[in-house]
């Protein structure tokens, strides 16, 4: 049987699947190191990984290695030019947490705007004696303007959410989406300037690569209004987390909602000690059903890759799918 590695610990059902097709080397301990993950690559065929860099060394050094399946809808933790280079696929899990991640996204607009955290911090420590006029007020979603970085499936889910808060959406991305998309979201094309000077919720949901490295930096919180909100459920390395720390500090923005961080799960300590910020452990997508659903795309992924099952040489999310069909350089 081919040799597959699952690097992270995921639902037993679906390595049991896996087991069907494979034999299955199960990582069920402790996000493995760089030098761990290479050695437990060197003779496996394919492998499943949630986040977990896989680079060109890793590559170099399995030479079986055909497909690597990310549990996720990102992949920068590919090294695509090495797995292009040595054909190797690489595959991800679009769509199916779509609607849970903008759920998620609004949810932490919400706490940050209406100042969810702040306020239980502050009755969890004894301090609620009385009712206040001025007591920890926020802003209010509907009727504002919600500005999305990143018009994509999640965006346009957002984009969707807001119709029911009778909010105007103006959006950003790298290229306009079709007018009919534009028109059943009501939604507007607007500079990231435009769009930073007038939203008042900002929600980041754009990929991150090299040119949206710290798309949102200190001179862009300037932009933003006073009393603005900015949320991020798209990946670390897109803000620049310091200058938030910052710009919170200093209250040059209301609030912000952070699920992802610069080089997580490690989290700037300046943000932790700013009271006007949301933050959770990059938990968008945490639902037993869509986690479910990504373990299992990612599964079929791996399995049609590997000429298995009834999509065999056909998996349902290819990444690079020019190397499909190419021997292993």
């Amino acid at each position: 049987m081919q040799k597959i590695l699952v690097a992270r610990p995921i639902f037993p059902d679906v390595i049991e699947r896996l087991k069907q097709h494979f034999d299955v080397d199960w990582n069920q301990g402790e996000v493995l190191s760089a030098t761990e993950l290479a050695q437990r690559l060197a003779d496996k065929d394919g492998a499943l990984t949630a986040g977990d860099p896989v680079g060109a060394a890793a590559i170099a050094a399995a030479p079986r290695l055909r497909v690597v399946s990310n549990m996720a809808v990102g992949f920068n933790n590919f090294d695509m030019a090495a797995f292009n280079a040595a054909n190797v696929l690489g595959t991800n899990t679009p769509e199916v947490l779509n609607e849970s991640t903008a759920d998620f996204g609004w949810a932490l607009m919400m706490a940050a705007a209406r100042r969810v955290t702040e306020s239980e911090h502050w009755l969890r420590a004894g301090k609620w004696q009385k009712w206040a006029y001025d007591g920890f007020l926020g802003s209010d979603i509907h009727g504002s303007t919600l500005g999305i970085i990143g018009m994509g499936r999640i965006g346009q889910a957002l984009a969707r959410r807001a119709r029911g808060f009778n909010m105007r959406v103006i959006y950003h991305n790298r290229s306009r989406v079709a007018p009919q998309i534009e028109a059943e979201l009501d939604a507007e094309y607007v500079s990231k300037e435009q769009l930073l000077k007038r939203a008042d919720h900002v929600v980041l949901v754009l990929p991150y690569t090299a040119e949206n490295h710290h798309t949102i930096g200190a001179a862009e919180l300037a932009l933003m209004k006073p009393a603005a909100t900015l949320t991020n459920i798209a990946r670390g390395g897109i803000v620049d987390d310091a200058a938030l720390a910052e710009a919170l500090r200093a209250k040059r923005i209301g609030a912000a909602g952070l699920d992802v961080y610069e080089g997580e799960p490690r989290v700037n300590p300046a943000l932790l000690s700013v009271p006007n910020v949301v933050l959770t452990p990059h938990i968008a997508s945490a639902t037993e059903a869509t986690r479910r659903a990504m373990a299992n795309l990612a599964a079929d992924n791996l399995i049609a890759a590997l000429g298995e099952g009834p999509r065999a040489g056909n998996p349902p999310n290819p990444i690079n799918p020019e190397v499909i069909g190419r021997a292993r350089a």
